[in-house]
């Protein structure tokens, strides 16, 4: 399944449902939900609590040890979750600016 957040500000940004619902937490939304809704006036939260999700994430990831051996050929690298996170973070502030809601599920 697929969460899919939506805004006329900017293109769609599509998630696997357990990173969308990893998102809506932080966002403090119902991760269960099948559709909701940020307005006008909850984005500015939303943007600072998902920035702040995103340095988080970005300071874990800066303090556990390289590897130095490369990966064998064929193994997956990890996504973290401040990847994951930017295009919706973008697709918040671009609906900020613009003045229109980020839907999911509609």
């Amino acid at each position: 399944m697929l969460i899919i957040f939506k805004s006329p500000a900017s293109g769609d940004v599509i998630m696997f449902q357990k990173n969308g619902q990893d998102m809506l937490t932080v966002l403090e939304k119902d991760k269960d939900a099948a559709k909701g809704i940020f307005t006008l006036e909850q984005l500015p939260e939303a943007i600072s609590r998902l920035r702040a999700a995103i340095e988080i994430d970005k300071a874990r990831s800066r303090a556990q040890p390289e590897d130095d051996e490369d990966p064998l050929p064929g193994t997956p690298i990890p996504v973290n979750f401040f990847q994951r996170a930017v295009p919706l973070l973008e697709l918040l502030e671009r609906s900020l600016k613009d003045k229109v809601p980020v839907t999911w599920g509609v």
